[in-house]
């Protein structure tokens, strides 16, 4: 969240903000980093989820096959993180964000990960750090870390690694200086990035069909968006099938978007929400007609238990939130992610947490797995899983914690 609603923040909640570090953005809860070197001698894995403990991790249905701590990855805290498949030789990568750059893991072998080396931050270290990819390029932006622009790198070059290294970046795209997360569409290249010092906070578009050479493309405001999912639009609104549209956390509003027409893109549809308080990242049912929100700050505000909040898309002009999913745990709620009929679930302090649903419209979701990272307590706050995912052909999870690094796992 941005600064000054932080300050607000902060005020209200008095040392709730003070609880521990490492939000996805500088406009994430006013978070510090995390403290480096306070972890305790936590297993790298395997272990296996016996009697509810995956060593001295709580889990239910989840395995731990590895961890990579930070200091084995160079850095002090731990961010966003994705995943990079090589189409060529079949093995996968996690791309795993830090206070001071990206680090690259293969993780083909779960049970033996491979660190290969680090992208340094172009700036100065940053709690805040995201990371897409499209053809083979990851592109990486930062928050409060000053012209940082969006770097650009050729994954190719972690072929043949042997030994970790310290890699320079292809190219750097310098239209915004700061920018809290990024969004690309695959299917049309284009990217989105979103909280930039551009565009007004707002979509600020990039055309990366020619991968190394990313050019402007437009913008959308009026408001600071927090993130966003931008897909070729193919739900039950049949009035817009085959369109660029992009679904955001505005902080203060929920809004759908119609990007097709780069140079004029549209708001379908801009709504709050029953105990709304920030709302900070969100997902698409797969057939697009669903999407679930995280607000990342009602757990704090208002005391209440983890929630996910789920809305119905059937008209893209007229959203309408159903409820609020609450679950047994008090921790803040961060980033979440959408395969199948499940729900992945990186909830700070209580870990990963896997949802399954069916018929939204009843309420049909439920818990059906979870691997707690973080061990020492369930309490909101901003110490925990930052992220998580989940679309590896393998079917390896991976998470990223702001203080436990890298983790491997195995959905049973």
């Amino acid at each position: 969240m941005k600064t000054s609603t932080l300050a607000c923040l902060c005020l209200a909640m008095l040392a709730g903000c003070g609880g521990g570090g490492g939000g996805d953005g500088h406009h994430d809860g006013g978070h510090t980093p995390p403290p480096g070197g306070s972890l305790p001698d936590w297993s790298t894995g395997p272990a296996d989820c016996l009697d509810g403990m995956a060593g001295e991790f709580p889990c239910s249905a989840v395995d731990l096959l590895g961890r990579v701590p930070l200091d084995t990855m160079g850095g002090n805290a731990g961010n966003d993180l994705w995943a990079w498949t090589d189409a060529v030789t079949g093995r996968e990568y996690a791309l795993m964000g830090m206070d001071n750059g990206t680090a690259f893991v293969d993780v083909t072998e779960p049970l033996a990960p491979v660190f290969l080396g680090r992208l340094p931050t172009r700036t100065v270290a940053s709690t805040w750090r995201d990371i897409k990819v499209y053809q083979d390029h990851a592109y990486i932006v930062a928050d409060g870390a000053g012209a940082h622009g969006m770097q650009i790198f050729d994954l190719t070059r972690l072929r043949g690694v042997t030994a970790p290294e310290i890699f320079n970046a292809d190219g750097v795209y310098l239209q915004f200086s700061n920018a809290h997360n990024l969004a690309i569409n695959e299917d049309t290249g284009f990217a989105y990035a979103v909280g930039s010092n551009s565009c007004g906070g707002g979509l600020h578009i990039i055309d990366i069909r020619t991968p190394n050479n990313p050019m402007f493309a437009g913008c959308h405001g009026p408001r600071y968006t927090h993130d966003t999912q931008c897909v070729t639009y193919q739900g039950p609104d049949a009035q817009f099938t085959g369109r660029e549209i992009c679904v955001s956390a505005d902080e203060n509003r929920f809004a759908i978007n119609d990007v097709t027409l780069k140079s004029s893109p549209v708001t379908l549809a801009s709504i709050t929400y029953p105990g709304m308080v920030y709302a900070h990242q969100g997902w698409l049912s797969e057939d697009h007609r669903y999407f679930f929100l995280g607000d990342e700050l009602d757990e704090l505000n208002l005391g209440v238990p983890t929630r996910t909040h789920v809305f119905d898309l059937a008209e893209l002009t007229a959203p309408q939130h159903l409820y609020a999913h609450e679950a047994d745990t008090p921790a803040t709620d961060h980033n979440l992610y959408v395969l199948g009929d499940r729900l992945f679930q990186a909830n700070y302090s209580v870990g990963l947490r896997v949802l399954e649903f069916g018929d939204l419209a009843a309420g049909d979701i439920d818990e059906i797995a979870f691997f707690d990272t973080h061990p020492p307590n369930d309490a909101r706050g901003f110490n925990g899983a930052w992220s998580v995912y989940p679309y590896l052909d393998s079917g390896t999870l991976l998470v990223s914690d702001t203080r436990g690094g890298l983790f491997i796992l195995a959905l049973r």
